[in-house]
């Protein structure tokens, strides 16, 4: 792949990091320096993804926990493998008893969104088909981490203040309660520099590595969210969480302009990165920082979204194939809208015709893409007394409408925003790469992928360069880097330009490729604490 920076002419205050031996990239350096440690114990890719995902439960809380969910793409051997660990809701979420409990839509916090926990399954699943070291030893770092304390890097600190902010309602509630008292133990968010302790975290991060993960399904941890839930109102049981596995899944892929875009299938939205790649294919982008260019990613975006957010699902339950999706005839009936006003775009008749990535490679070939995440920073706001698990609000994705194919249900998987990229060309491994943030990350992934394929931008250029986010209708979110003159001439073409500053908004990335001759070539988020750890 050869890139020429000089194309774009914004200054990056990061360099691209290269190595040769192992790499790793997250959003908080402890965890790759964690997962750079395990390749230097004799470890591979998969077990220093594994240590910094575990790691990063503890590191980025805010983000993920031991009650997230995980999606991770494996190569190794020259195949890649797709694993889908995302729960499912409990046997008794139905939509009749959401609406005899008063509710129209599920809300986002409360035990009603809460789904099983799929990434400590994934991580013990994973480990023991591609791992290396004793899967024991992969909990070190997260463990010392939770039980001796660490000091909070600025990123964090302003994402633990904001959490404090949003759940300063549910303070006193008992249902809520043990969220400050596990996450914020001195009764506010600590700043930059103070040390926070997880001491509870550490508890169960022990029950986890002593039992490969099983406790939090058929054990110790297993019984006290069960009895939580039972005590306080809930909906999960025992039975929803012994009867859970994580999924091997076929990834899926398109090609654009020679490259092969992997991702994993519904219920992801990856899907919808392919289909946006699809539609912009046949248009030309010469130039990155031109207003024709904005313009046309944008829409494509938008057509390929609204489809995704209206027909994406549980894939038992999807009355729609990828392969139609995935179509040339699809992509040509949408590029076709595309003209030079903005659209107000609706989903396609079928009938008619917050979140932690990262990526880790060594140097026998082998590279993991993988994200974990609770969905809205500490998800329904529910932590189990005395283990510091935080549980997931994903259900919040779940349809009301008995007529769409993500309608809320019983042990079913709702429609789902983290996703893992994969390259490759030829056959080849290129790398991973990722963009976390809700329904920022697919269209992340297709600006880092544009900024690489179209535009020839190193990794950590094409993660530093201003970017863009859709947010409905024909409103777009962009970041003030952008040229001003770009900025005004989208407005003339109809496109409600709002210039936020809140780099939370855009997501946050880490990208490795590897070159013919074997060099790893690693970039990481401006927008965040991270660092690409290299050896």
């Amino acid at each position: 792949m050869d890139f020429d920076a000089s194309v774009y002419p914004y200054a990056s205050h990061r360099e691209v990091v290269y190595g040769r031996r192992g790499m790793v990239c997250t959003s908080q350096h402890l965890a790759a320096q964690a997962g750079l440690d395990m390749l230097k114990q004799g470890g591979n890719a998969v077990d220093a993804a594994l240590a910094a995902a575990i790691c990063l439960t503890v590191l980025e809380p805010t983000s993920n926990g031991l009650g997230s969910d995980a999606f991770a793409l494996i190569w190794t051997k020259g195949k890649l493998y797709g694993l889908n660990g995302s729960g499912w809701s409990p046997a008794l979420l139905t939509r009749d008893e959401l609406q005899r409990r008063g509710f129209t839509e599920v809300p986002l916090r409360g035990w009603e969104p809460v789904m099983v926990p799929g990434a400590p399954a994934a991580w013990a699943a994973i480990h023991e088909r591609f791992g290396r070291l004793p899967f024991a030893e992969l909990f070190g770092p997260a463990i010392a981490y939770a039980r001796d304390g660490y000091a909070v890097m600025p990123n964090l600190a302003a994402m633990l203040a904001d959490s404090a902010r949003v759940f300063a309602p549910y303070k006193g509630m008992p249902l809520f309660q043990h969220l400050f008292d596990a996450f914020f133990p001195h009764g506010k968010a600590p700043k930059a520099g103070d040390i926070l302790k997880l001491p509870e975290l550490a508890k169960s991060l022990e029950i986890l590595r002593d039992t490969k993960c099983r406790a939090l399904y058929d054990g110790e941890l297993a019984e006290a969210v069960a009895a939580w839930s039972q005590e306080t109102g809930g909906l999960l049981r025992k039975e929803d969480l012994a009867a859970y596995q994580p999924q091997w899944v076929e990834p899926i892929h398109t090609n654009y302009r020679g490259y092969d875009v992997w991702e994993i299938p519904p219920n992801g939205h990856g899907l919808v990165v392919l289909m946006a790649l699809n539609i912009a294919r046949k248009f030309t982008f010469s130039k990155r920082d031109d207003a024709e260019s904005f313009h046309r990613q944008i829409e494509a975006m938008k057509l390929a979204f609204c489809d995704g957010k209206k027909y994406i699902a549980d894939p038992r339950f999807m009355k729609t194939s990828v392969d139609m999706w995935l179509s040339e005839a699809y992509a040509d009936k949408r590029r076709a809208l595309i003209g030079h006003e903005a659209l107000l775009p609706q989903p396609v008749d079928v009938n008619c015709g917050g979140t932690v990535y990262l990526c880790s490679a060594d140097g026998e070939g082998n590279m993991v893409s993988f994200i974990q995440s609770n969905y809205n920073g500490f998800g329904s706001g529910i932590v189990v007394p005395g283990y510091g698990i935080s549980l997931s609000d994903r259900g919040h994705n779940f349809s009301m409408d008995p007529a769409s194919d993500n309608c809320v249900g019983p042990r079913k998987k709702s429609y789902h925003t983290i996703i893992p990229g994969f390259l490759t060309k030829d056959g080849e491994a290129v790398g991973p790469f990722g963009v976390m943030g809700a329904f920022m990350q697919p269209q992340g992934q297709f600006q880092v992928l544009m900024n690489t394929i179209d535009y020839h931008l190193n990794p950590q250029a094409a993660l530093d360069a201003p970017r863009w986010q859709w947010v409905g209708g024909k409103t777009i979110e962009i970041e003030r880097a952008v040229p001003a003159e770009i900025i005004e001439e989208l407005r003339r073409r109809g496109h409600d330009v709002v210039v936020k500053d809140d780099i939370q908004t855009y997501g946050r990335g880490q990208i490795i490729w590897r070159d013919e001759k074997g060099t790893l070539m690693g970039g990481t988020e401006p927008r965040a604490d991270g660092i690409v750890a290299a050896w």
